[in-house]
C-alpha cells in the first residue's frame, strides 16, 4: 500500500511542469529514503533472515519450529487476547470521552490535554508506573496508612492491562474525536425534532457515523498492542508472555536471529491482515452510506 502510493506519487511528479516538479522532488526523495531504509529494508532483511540457514541457503525450518512449537502457538494466542483486551478497555474509556470532549467549548485545549502524555517518552511513563505500583510505591504506600499490608501491584495481567491502556488511550481518542466533530449537528437535531431521544440519536445516528474513527483507532491500539514488549517486561513480569518479549528473548539474550525474525514475519502479516480488513469494512461501509 506504501509503495503505491509512493509510486503513484512519483507518477504524478513527473507529469508536471518542471518548476513545480523540482519542488515535488524536494519533498518526495528524502521521503522515498526514509522508506527504504527504515521500512522495505527491515522488512526484507526480516524476510530474509526467516528463510533463510546460517550459510544462507532457503529454508522454512524456522517457520516449521514456529507452528510445531506450542509455546509459540500460547504466545501468539496470549499475544491476540492481550491486544484484544486493551483495545476493548481503551474504546470503552475513550468513546465517552471523546464524546463529552466535542460537547465542551474549549474542546481542542482539554484534547490537547489528553494527548499530551504521548509527547512523554514511553519509558519513562512505564517506569512512573512501577514507582506507583511497586511495594514501595505511592500505591503501598497510601494503603499503609490505612493499616493495609503492602500488595504486589506488579507483575500482574490487570496491572499490564491497567498501563497499557493509559499508554494507548490517546491514540484511541484522537480518531474518534475527528470522526464525531465532522458529523453535522444538524443530523442529531433532526433526529430529536423525530422523537428520539439521545440514548436512541446516539445509537442510531451518531455511533454509525463516528465508525471511521471507532476502525482508526482500533487498528492505531490493537495493532502495536500485538507486539509490546517493554510494558510487558516490566509490568507484567513473568506472568504476561507475548510473541513481542519473545523476540526480544531472541534478539538480545539467545541471539537466535533467524527465529527471532520469523516471529517478527508473523507479526507483521497479522497486522497487515488487520489492517486490510478493517479497511475493507471501512469502504464497505462508505459505499452503503452512499
Amino acid at each position: 500500500m506504501i509503495l503505491m502510493r509512493v509510486w503513484k506519487d512519483m507518477r504524478m511528479m513527473w507529469m508536471m511542469p518542471k518548476s513545480k516538479k523540482q519542488r515535488q522532488l524536494f519533498y518526495v526523495v528524502p521521503y522515498s529514503i526514509w522508506l527504504i531504509l527504515f521500512v522495505f529494508a527491515p522488512l526484507v532483511l526480516l524476510l530474509f533472515q526467516s528463510l533463510t540457514t546460517s550459510n544462507g541457503d532457503f529454508t522454512l525450518h524456522n517457520y516449521a519450529v514456529y507452528f510445531a512449537s506450542g509455546t509459540y502457538l500460547k504466545m501468539t494466542f496470549n499475544s491476540v487476547w492481550y491486544a484484544f483486551l486493551i483495545t476493548l478497555i481503551t474504546l470503552l474509556i475513550s468513546y465517552p470521552t471523546a464524546y463529552l470532549l466535542n460537547q465542551l467549548k474549549q474542546k481542542q485545549f482539554w484534547l490537547l490535554l489528553v494527548i499530551l502524555p504521548t509527547w512523554i517518552n514511553l519509558l519513562l511513563k512505564t517506569y512512573a508506573f512501577v514507582g506507583l505500583l511497586s511495594k514501595t510505591g505511592t500505591v503501598n504506600n497510601f494503603i499503609g496508612l490505612l493499616g493495609i499490608a503492602p500488595q504486589q501491584l506488579l507483575f500482574s495481567d490487570w496491572s499490564f492491562l491497567l498501563v497499557a491502556a493509559y499508554i494507548e488511550i490517546p491514540f484511541m481518542i484522537l480518531p474518534i474525536f475527528n470522526s464525531l466533530a465532522e458529523i453535522n449537528p444538524r443530523l442529531e437535531q433532526a433526529s430529536h425534532d423525530l422523537g428520539a431521544n439521545k440514548w436512541q440519536t446516539l445509537r442510531r445516528v451518531i455511533l454509525p457515523l463516528s465508525m471511521p474513527g471507532i476502525k482508526a483507532g482500533i487498528q492505531a491500539v490493537f495493532i502495536p498492542s500485538l507486539s509490546l514488549f517493554m510494558i510487558t517486561r516490566l509490568i507484567g513480569g513473568n506472568r504476561v508472555i507475548t510473541l513481542g518479549t519473545a523476540i526480544e528473548e531472541h534478539f538480545l539474550v539467545t541471539q537466535n536471529w533467524r527465529l527471532g525474525s520469523t516471529i517478527g514475519v508473523i507479526l507483521i502479516v497479522a497486522m497487515v491482515i488487520i489492517m486490510i480488513l478493517t479497511r475493507d469494512r471501512v469502504h464497505k461501509s462508505s459505499r452503503k452510506r452512499g
